[in-house]
C-alpha cells in the first residue's frame, strides 16, 4: 500500500517523498485508517515495524486541519532516548509542515529544564515526554493541557514494567476526557488491557506483533562459565570487519567492565547506561549511529524503541530474564529486511531462561562449541530439566525436591 492511498494532505506527501517513504508497513496499513477516522486504538506491534510513523503521520494530518493554540498532542514514552528519537523523526516529517514538537525528559541540566518550560508555556503543538519528568512540570502549575486532543502511549508495556502506571494516570488527569487516545505496545499482558479499559473508549484493535526475531537474523549461542565470557567476547570480535556491534548486559557494572576490557584489547568501544548524564548518553548514541564508535555496550535502556540502522552483530552478554526482552534485543539487527547476527552467552544458571526464549520463538538455537583454548564449557541441560518436571518461574525454581546450588542469577 502506498502512502498516497491514505489521502494525506499534499504537504505531508511532499515530506514523505523527500524522505523516500513510499510503501506502508503492515502496522501502518492497519492503524492509519483507524486513526484517521478519529477512533481510539490499541495496537500490539513490535519495535522496527514502523509504528512511530503509524501515529505521527495521521497526527500531523489532523493538526494541519486545526488552529494551533497551545499543546494539542501528548506522547508518553518510557525513556528519554525514545523521546528524543521520536522528536527527531517528527522534525523530519514536519519539515514541510507548520507543526512544532518538543521532547520532555529528565536530567540535571538547568538549561534543559528552562528549554522544556519555555516549550510547554509557549505551546509546542506536540509534546513527547517521559511520565516522571512530565509530572515535575505539571506540579509547577504552568502547564496547560486543556487543549490536548490527542494522547498517545508508546511502548506502553515498557512504561508499566518500569513502574509508571501511577504517573501515567496522574498525567491523564490533566488532559480533557474528550480526546483521541492511541496505545502502542509490543506485548499485550493483562495489565495493558486494564490500562486500556481505563483510558480508551471503544477502541479499535490491531495486532501485528509476532514474538519472534526477524527471519534475517542468524541466531546462535555459546555455553560458558562466567569467567570465560570476556575472553570469548574478545575472541569473537578479533579481526571482525564489522562497523557496528551492539552488546547487551543486564547490569551497568558489567557494562563498564566489558568496555574496559575491549578498550584494553584495542577495540573502539563505548558504553551507555543510567549512570551517564543525559548529554553523555546522547553523545555516545550519536557517535554510534554515525559509525564513529564500532562497539556499543549497553544495558536494556536501548533494547526497545531505539532505531539504529545496519547493526551487524548483537551479542547478549547475559541472557535476558524476560523472553520478550530477547526479541527486542536481537531485533536491533536485521531491521528493514537486512541481514544480521545475534549471539547469546549462556552460563549454567541461565539455561532455563534461555530455554523459555527458545519455546517463545519456537526454535532451537544452535549452540556453537566453545573454542578449545577457553577450556571446557557447561552442558546445556534445560530441556531435560523441563522433561523431568522441574518448573521455573521468575522467582526461581519452584519444584519441592529441586534446590538450586547457586542462589540467584550471577549477572
Amino acid at each position: 500500500m502506498d502512502f498516497k492511498d491514505f489521502n494525506f494532505s499534499e504537504s505531508i506527501l511532499e515530506g514523505l517523498e523527500a524522505m523516500r517513504f513510499e510503501k506502508a508497513t503492515p502496522v501502518q496499513e492497519q492503524t492509519i485508517p483507524e486513526i484517521m477516522k478519529g477512533k481510539d486504538l490499541i495496537a500490539c506491534a513490535q519495535t522496527g515495524t514502523g509504528k512511530t510513523a503509524a501515529y505521527l503521520l495521521p497526527l500531523c494530518d489532523q493538526l494541519l486541519k486545526k488552529e494551533h493554540h497551545g499543546v494539542k498532542a501528548l506522547i508518553l514514552v518510557p525513556t528519554r532516548e525514545l523521546a528524543i528519537q521520536i522528536d527527531q523523526q517528527m522534525e523530519g516529517f514536519g519539515y514541510f509542515l507548520p507543526v512544532s514538537s518538543t521532547a520532555i525528559y529528565g536530567g540535571n541540566d538547568p538549561r534543559e529544564w528552562a528549554r522544556q518550560k519555555t516549550a510547554l508555556t509557549t505551546g509546542s503543538d506536540i509534546v513527547i515526554a517521559t511520565p516522571g519528568r512530565m509530572i515535575q512540570h505539571l506540579t509547577m502549575g504552568y502547564v496547560d493541557f486543556s487543549g490536548v486532543e490527542f494522547l498517545i502511549l508508546d511502548e506502553a508495556d515498557r512504561m508499566l514494567d518500569m513502574g509508571f502506571y501511577d504517573d501515567i494516570m496522574q498525567v491523564v488527569k490533566h488532559i480533557p476526557d474528550k480526546r483521541q487516545t492511541l496505545m502502542f505496545s509490543a506485548t499485550m499482558p493483562p495489565k495493558i488491557r486494564e490500562l486500556a479499559k481505563k483510558i480508551l473508549t471503544d477502541p479499535s484493535e490491531v495486532n501485528i506483533a509476532i514474538s519472534k526475531p526477524a527471519e534475517g537474523i542468524l541466531q546462535a549461542a555459546y555455553m560458558v562459565y562466567d569467567i570465560q565470557k570476556i575472553p570469548l567476547l574478545n575472541m569473537l570480535l578479533k579481526e571482525k570487519d564489522l562497523p557496528s556491534i551492539l552488546i547487551f548486559s543486564s547490569r551497568k557494572q558489567t557494562v563498564k567492565e566489558i568496555v574496559q576490557s575491549l578498550k584494553r584489547n584495542g577495540f573502539n568501544a563505548d558504553a551507555i547506561h543510567s549512570d551517564l548524564e543525559q548529554a553523555e548518553r546522547e553523545n555516545v548514541l550519536r557517535e554510534f549511529k554515525n559509525r564513529n564508535v564500532q562497539v556499543l555496550v549497553a544495558t536494556d535502556i536501548i533494547a526497545r524503541g531505539i532505531d539504529i540502522e545496519k547493526i551487524d552483530l548483537v551479542i547478549n552478554y547475559d541472557v535476558p530474564r524476560d523472553a520478550e526482552d530477547y526479541v527486542h534485543r536481537v531485533g536491533r539487527t536485521a531491521r528493514a529486511e537486512t541481514q544480521g547476527v545475534a549471539i547469546t552467552l549462556i552460563n549454567k544458571d541461565d539455561q532455563i531462561d534461555f530455554y523459555k526464549i527458545e519455546k517463545l520463538i519456537e526454535k532451537d538455537i544452535y549452540k556453537i562449541p566453545l573454542p578449545p583454548e577457553l577450556g571446557e564449557a557447561p552442558e546445556y541441560k534445560a530441556p531435560e530439566m523441563f522433561k523431568s518436571g522441574k518448573s521455573y518461574g521468575k522467582k526461581g525454581y519452584r519444584k519441592k525436591n529441586f534446590k538450586r546450588k547457586n542462589k540467584g542469577h550471577k549477572k
